[in-house]
């Protein structure tokens, strides 16, 4: 026997084996990963298209005029097109996110309606996007702990009294 057979002849032979759709003998963790893909796609539809448009649309991939030093070079669709429909300036300031604000950890301001709204846009796709990958998480952890046997369970601390 060499030195890595005795870890395969060791290891416990885990006797919990479960069905999930057409397949059969799966184990714990295989039936966890399997429930995690069939969540995934239920829950991909047209909002995810709209959070992923939101991010893409979010990037400063337009050349623009010269900017000041310091700033985030380019503009992004979202920013032309906002500033285009909304064009008007207001007496406040504005918080807003860009590239380089995130970096820096600070807020950037603006008086111009559009660029707010149109610095804004990709945080609306990231915060959906996080919405679902927290959705996916625990919906695939209530559907796996009700499938299997109380030893095979995961504890759900994470979601609470919501599993």
């Amino acid at each position: 026997m060499t030195e890595y057979e005795h870890l395969i002849s060791d290891a416990p032979i885990h006797s919990n084996f479960y069905p999930y759709g057409d397949a059969t003998g799966l184990t714990p963790q295989q039936l966890y990963f399997a429930i995690l893909v069939e969540e995934t796609c239920n829950r991909l539809g047209v909002h995810d298209i709209a959070a992923a448009v939101s991010i893409v649309a979010g990037w400063p991939l337009l050349s623009t005029r010269a900017k000041l030093a310091g700033t985030t070079k380019g503009t992004s669709i979202a920013s032309r097109i906002s500033r285009e429909l909304l064009d008007c300036n207001v007496s406040m300031r504005l918080p807003t996110l860009t590239l380089k604000s995130m970096r820096e950890l600070r807020f950037a301001y603006t008086r111009n309606l559009g660029a707010f709204v149109g610095r804004w846009v990709p945080g609306i796709g990231y915060a959906m996007t996080a919405y679902d990958v927290i959705a996916i998480n625990m919906q695939t952890l209530r559907r796996y702990n009700r499938l299997v046997k109380p030893e095979d369970q995961i504890n759900d601390l994470a979601t609470g009294t919501l599993g």
